[in-house]
C-alpha cells in the first residue's frame, strides 16, 4: 500500500506544533537573549560557578531551539519533495521521501518524550551507581556488562562519561562503580533505569555449564549545583584516605589519594579515586555525597506522601528488567512490558526504546497518582 504522505506529514506537523507549545519557543528565545547579554558581560568569569551555569544553560537552550526549528524545516522540505515527486512520478524521490518520513517520525517521537521530562531535577546531569547483587561472580560480571551498556549508550549520543570510582571483584567483573553522564536531561532520561536488573544465562564461570541467575542494582541521582539547598556539616562526615587500585589489586597510585566519605547520620558512603590529587578526589566525592543525600531526602518525602495517601504499593518493584540469554534470547521490562529479542544490541547500548517506554510509563503513573 502506498504511503499516504499528505496525511502523515500533517499528523507529524500537528505533533510538532503541540511540542512547540509545551516548550514555549517564544519564552525560550527570550531566555536565550537574556543569557547572551549575561555572557557578554566583562565580569562574567569573576564568579566561575555562575559563569558555568549561565554558559551551560545557554548552550542547552540553543541546542534545544535549533533541534525544534530544524525538525520544522525538515517537515516543510519533505512536503515540497513529496509534492514535486508526485507531480513528476519520480519513484526514487518518493523512496527518499519515505525514508525521511520514517526518520522524522522517530525524531519527533524522541522530542515528544523529552517534553515529558519536567521534574525538578530532570534537566541535570546524572550520577549512575551500579552494584552487583546476588549471584556471586556472575553478578559482578553482570554489573560490568551494565556499565558497558550505559557507557555505550552515552557514546552513541555523544555524551561524555566521567568515572568517579570502581571497585573490582576478585575473580571477574566489578562490585560497584559510580560515573557521571554529563549531558542536559541525563538525569531525567536515565532515572527510569533505577532498580534491580536480572540476568539469566549459562554461566561462563561454571565448569558444568549450568544456567545462572544474577542481579545488579542501578541507582541514578541528579548532579547538584551550588544553588541547591543541601547542607552537610563537616562534623557529620568521616573522611578516610587510601591508595587507589585497579583490577586484581594492581596499584595505580603510589600515594593515598583515593578518598572515602561516610555521612555518619545516614550511613551513606561514597568513594572517589579517579583523580591523582586527594583534594580533587575529596571534592568529587562531596559532589556525589550531596547528590545521594538529596535523593534520600526526596525519597523520604515521597514515602511520607504515600503514607498519607494510604499507598502501600511500591511504584518501583525490586526487579524491573530481565535480560534472558538462555534458554531463549529476550530483554523485557516488567513495568512497561516493552521487550526485544535483540539482546546483544541492548547490551551494546541500544536502550532508547526501553528508556522512552519507561518515561511514558512513569508519566502515566504520575497522572494516576494525582487523578
Amino acid at each position: 500500500m502506498a504511503t499516504d504522505f499528505p496525511e502523515q506529514i500533517k499528523e507529524l506537523g500537528a505533533t510538532l506544533t503541540s511540542i512547540e507549545k509545551v516548550l514555549d519557543l517564544d519564552a525560550m528565545q527570550r531566555e536565550i537573549d537574556e543569557l547572551q547579554e549575561q555572557v557578554g558581560a566583562p565580569d562574567l568569569w569573576d564568579d566561575q560557578a555562575n559563569a558555568q551555569r549561565v554558559t551551560g544553560r545557554l548552550s542547552t537552550l540553543q541546542a534545544q531551539l535549533e533541534r525544534v526549528q530544524g525538525l520544522r524545516g525538515r517537515i516543510e522540505d519533505l512536503e515540497v519533495l513529496v509534492e514535486l515527486a508526485q507531480e513528476e512520478g519520480d519513484a526514487d524521490s518518493l523512496a527518499e521521501a519515505e525514508s525521511e518520513l520514517t526518520k522524522l517520525q522517530q525524531a519527533v517521537e524522541s522530542l515528544e518524550v523529552r517534553t515529558l521530562l519536567s521534574g525538578e531535577y530532570d534537566e541535570r546531569e546524572a550520577l549512575v551507581t551500579i552494584r552487583s547483587g546476588a549471584g556471586g561472580v556472575d553478578a559482578a560480571d553482570f554489573a560490568m556488562m551494565l556499565q558497558r551498556m550505559y557507557t555505550r549508550w552515552a557514546e552513541r549520543h555523544g555524551y561524555p562519561v566521567e568515572v568517579y570510582d570502581t571497585s573490582y571483584a576478585e575473580e571477574a567483573g566489578i562490585k560497584s562503580t559510580t560515573f557521571a553522564v554529563k549531558a542536559p536531561y541525563a538525569y531525567g532520561t536515565l532515572s527510569v533505569e533505577s532498580g534491580t536488573h536480572r540476568l539469566v544465562r549459562i554461566s561462563p564461570f561454571d565448569n558444568q555449564g549450568r544456567r545462572q541467575t544474577s542481579f545488579a542494582a542501578i541507582e541514578v541521582v541528579p548532579v547538584l549545583e551550588q544553588t541547591d539547598e543541601i547542607d552537610v556539616p563537616d562534623e557529620e562526615i568521616r573522611v578516610d584516605v587510601y591508595r587507589s587500585s585497579g583490577p586484581g589489586g594492581q596499584s595505580v597510585n603510589t600515594t593515598d589519594s583515593a578518598v572515602r566519605l561516610t555521612h555518619i547520620p545516614t550511613g551513606v558512603v561514597v568513594s572517589c579515586q579517579n583523580e591523582k590529587s586527594q583534594l580533587q578526589n575529596k571534592a568529587s566525592a562531596m559532589v556525589i555525597l550531596k547528590a545521594k543525600l538529596l535523593a534520600l531526602k526526596k525519597a523520604e518525602e515521597r514515602a511520607h506522601l504515600d503514607s498519607l495517601r494510604g499507598d502501600v504499593q511500591a511504584t518501583w518493584g525490586d526487579q524491573m528488567r530481565n535480560y534472558v540469554l538462555n534458554p531463549y534470547q529476550m530483554v523485557k521490562d516488567l513495568r512497561t512490558e516493552h521487550e526485544t529479542g535483540q539482546t546483544q544490541a541492548v547490551l551494546d547500548g541500544e536502550i532508547d526504546d526501553f528508556i522512552e517506554a519507561g518515561i511514558r510509563w512513569r508519566r502515566g503513573q504520575e497522572a494516576e497518582a494525582t487523578a
